[in-house]
C-alpha cells in the first residue's frame, strides 16, 4: 500500500497542485461527506424513500480520480456512487432534488439514489447492477478512439464487481483494443457483508490487470495525494493512446452496505481503526502541516458547504413533484429531453 511521506506529498504538490486548488479540493471531500449526511438524515426523517449506499470515508478515491480528469473526460459510477458525482461536478440541489423525486432532480425523478447521470459534466450514470458501468465505459472509450478524440472514461466499481464476468470481459477488450479507459476499484473490503478474502483468490485487486495487459497498483485510498498520484499516471497513459489502468483503492466504508444494513459481520474494533484513518481528517492535516491552510480556513470551508448543502436541502424540499400525465417521460428516450440546471 502507497502511504505519502512528506517528501512524496511537496513533489505532488509542485507538480500537479497549487493552494488554491487544494482548498477546492477540501471543499470537495466535505460537501461529499455533508452532502451524505445530509441525505442520511433526509432518509430518516422519511424524506427519501427506497434504499441508499453511503460513501461516507471514501472520499479521497472519488475527489484524488477526478483531480486528473478534465471537464470534457467521462466517468460512469455504482450504487454507492454519490461521491463520484459531486466529484465530478454534480450540484447537490440537483441530486438532492432526484433523491426526494423532483421534477428538477437530474433524471427528473425517475432514478434516485442509485442512478445519478449528468452527460453534461461528463457523468454517464451510476449504475445498480454491480459492475454494470463497467462495460459501458469500454463501449464509451471505443467511441472516443474510433473518433479519435482525445478524451478518457474513469470506470468505478466496488469490490464485489471485480468476480463479476463483465470486470473480466471489459478489461479483456480494453487491454486488446488498448482503450482510452481507466478502472478504479473501490476496495472497502466488503461485497455487502462478504469479506474480499473470503471472494476473491488473489491478494489484491490490483493483480488481475496483469492477465489483460495493463498496469495494476494498488494505493491508499484513503489518502488523496496517493490516489491523484496514481491517477494522473494512468490518465495520462490512456489518454496518450497506451491503452487502460487498474488502480485499486484501499478504503473502507463507515456505513453499512445499505440503510438496511445492520452491520454484524464487522467489530466494532474493525470499524474504530478506520475512523481513525478518516481521509478527510488526513487531508486537513496534510493542509495544515504544510502550511497550506490554518485552522481558520478549514473551518470557514466547513461553514460554506454546510450553508450550501441547507440551501441544496431546501431547493429540493420545495420543488415540484412530476405530474402522473408524465409518468412515461424521460424514461427511455433521450430525445425527449432532460432539466438544463442551469446550464
Amino acid at each position: 500500500m502507497n502511504h505519502s511521506s512528506p517528501e512524496l506529498m511537496t513533489r505532488q504538490l509542485h507538480a500537479r497542485f497549487d493552494t488554491e486548488a487544494l482548498m477546492r479540493v477540501l471543499r470537495q471531500m466535505l460537501l461529499i461527506r455533508q452532502f451524505e449526511e445530509g441525505a442520511e438524515q433526509a432518509y430518516m426523517r422519511g424524506l427519501v424513500h427506497g434504499t441508499m449506499h453511503l460513501s461516507i470515508g471514501q472520499e479521497a478515491s472519488a475527489t484524488g480520480v477526478c483531480s486528473a480528469l478534465q471537464p470534457e473526460d467521462y466517468i460512469t459510477s455504482t450504487h454507492r456512487g454519490h461521491g463520484h458525482c459531486i466529484a465530478k461536478g454534480a450540484d447537490p440541489k440537483f441530486m438532492f432534488a432526484e433523491f426526494f423525486g423532483r421534477d428538477t432532480g437530474y433524471c427528473r425523478g425517475r432514478g434516485g439514489s442509485m442512478h445519478i447521470a449528468d452527460v453534461a459534466s461528463g457523468n454517464l450514470g451510476a449504475n445498480g447492477i454491480v459492475g454494470g458501468g463497467i462495460p459501458i465505459a469500454v463501449g464509451a472509450a471505443l467511441a472516443l478512439k474510433q473518433t479519435g478524440r482525445a478524451q478518457v472514461v474513469a470506470s468505478f466499481f466496488g469490490d464485489g464487481a471485480n468476480n463479476e464476468g463483465a470486470f473480466h470481459e471489459s478489461l479483456n477488450m480494453a487491454g486488446l483494443w488498448k482503450l482510452p479507459v481507466v478502472f478504479i476499484c473501490e476496495n472497502n473490503r466488503y461485497g455487502m457483508s462478504t469479506s474480499i478474502e473470503r471472494s476473491t483468490a488473489v491478494e489484491r485487486v490490483a493483480q488481475r490487470a496483469a492477465a489483460y495487459g495493463m498496469p495494476g497498483v494498488t494505493v491508499d485510498g484513503n489518502d488523496f495525494f496517493a490516489v491523484a498520484d496514481a491517477a494522473f499516471e494512468a490518465v495520462e497513459r490512456a489518454r496518450s493512446g497506451q491503452g487502460p489502468s487498474l488502480l485499486e483503492c484501499i478504503t473502507y466504508r463507515h456505513r453499512g452496505h445499505s440503510k438496511s444494513d445492520r452491520n454484524r459481520y464487522r467489530t466494532k474494533e474493525e470499524i474504530e481503526s478506520w475512523l481513525a484513518r478518516d481521509p478527510i481528517e488526513r487531508f486537513k492535516q496534510q493542509l495544515l502541516d504544510s502550511g497550506l491552510a490554518d485552522a481558520r480556513q478549514i473551518a470557514a470551508v466547513h461553514r460554506e458547504v454546510a450553508a450550501q448543502i441547507e440551501e441544496a436541502i431546501e431547493f429540493a424540499k420545495s420543488s415540484p413533484e412530476p405530474s402522473i400525465e408524465h409518468l412515461t417521460d424521460f424514461v427511455y428516450s433521450p430525445s425527449q429531453g432532460a432539466p438544463e440546471h442551469g446550464r
